[in-house]
């Protein structure tokens, strides 16, 4: 883990070591409860406490402070607030410590700067931490709201053929500059990342473009071999009769899965089912399998298999969280703080 100088100024600045390579040292700043790498961002933190306090996690958009769901995570759902329109916050799922969610503010501030050193662009971002109690905390990953309608998701079905030819070309090729980081610091710096089409947005500047990555809130990454994040962060959405299971038989795998070129590159070309655009998959794959090492090739086959195989097994999991959901709060009448997606088109 990076080590971080801690100031005891008034302003309560956290400064790490600086250096050109984020692995000496991160050079952020905290300023209170917030840390960032970028200039402050324009944060109502009383307003963003005031909507965690009074969350509705059955309808966001009738809480204290309304908000609107834009999409939801492996481990985190994101909103954008009234009163913060220029803003998407990733409110992840609740740490048992203040001390849990500095850590993870950390790792996810060296993530974004490890994945800049690979030369990807990211948007702007910082974390703020809302203490729950005396010990626990809700970590809050505020980034700058892109235009939705330059998602790719949204792209590919707007594009004309030429330019998603183009689009998809640039996602891979920055998808393998994660990979050739990794084999330059071989042993020391290991990047994972997750390519599906909808974490990417094509900005377009004048005459030119800016492919910007945008699913930063799982800071996958490890050094000299050890995994920086906690896999036990994973199960907290999960049903608490399910997590023995997952753990024992799928957390691994779900893991190792993102950092592997292979099943990066399938993931991404199965996607495209979920995105009604199978017609694209035969272009990606073409394109992908041009920088797969050792002979190793994805095949149509292999893409769809997996996605039928996939989306079983994620249709599975939320039709049981919906299941416990039901049973902590109308049996157990305690209560549920995670937000649900509803029917999803496959």
């Amino acid at each position: 883990m990076n080590q971080i100088k801690k100031s005891r100024r008034d302003d309560r600045i956290i400064e790490g070591e600086t250096g050109e390579d984020p692995g000496s040292g991160w050079a952020g700043k905290i300023y209170g409860n917030r840390l960032t790498n970028h200039k402050l961002m324009k944060i109502d933190k009383e307003l963003l406490e005031a909507f965690e306090k009074g969350l509705n996690f059955f309808d966001v958009g009738r809480s204290v402070v309304p908000g609107r769901v834009l999409g939801y995570g492996e481990i985190s759902s994101i909103f954008s607030i009234e009163g913060m329109p220029d803003i998407a916050f990733k409110r992840m799922p609740p740490f048992g410590s203040r001390e849990e969610a500095w850590r993870y503010a950390f790792n996810y501030q060296t993530y974004c700067d490890y994945l800049k050193a690979c030369g990807l662009a990211l948007p702007e971002s910082e974390t703020v931490i809302i203490p729950r109690s005396e010990e626990k905390a809700v970590l809050f990953i505020a980034q700058q709201l892109l235009p939705s309608a330059r998602f790719g998701h949204k792209l590919i079905h707007h594009l004309d053929g030429e330019d998603t030819g183009m689009f998809i070309k640039e996602v891979v090729e920055s998808i393998e500059k994660v990979w050739q980081y990794n084999r330059r610091h071989e042993g020391e710096v290991e990047l994972a990342i997750d390519g599906q089409i909808s974490n990417w947005v094509w900005m377009e500047k004048g005459t030119d473009r800016q492919l910007y990555y945008v699913d930063t809130s799982t800071p996958l990454f490890k050094l000299g071999g050890h995994e920086q994040l906690d896999p036990e962060l994973f199960l907290k959405s999960a049903p608490s009769f399910l997590r023995g299971i997952i753990r024992a038989l799928f957390l691994q795998e779900v893991m190792d899965h993102y950092y592997d070129a292979y099943g990066v590159y399938r993931d991404l070309a199965a996607n495209l089912y979920k995105e009604q655009r199978p017609d694209l998959i035969p272009y990606v794959l073409k394109i992908c399998n041009r920088f797969l090492p050792d002979g190793r090739k994805v095949t149509e086959r292999a893409v769809k298999k997996y996605y039928q195989s996939d989306s079983l097994t994620w249709s599975v999991f939320l039709a049981s969280r919906r299941l416990d959901r039901w049973l902590r709060t109308k049996i157990l009448r305690e209560k549920y703080e995670y937000l649900l997606p509803g029917k999803i088109k496959r």
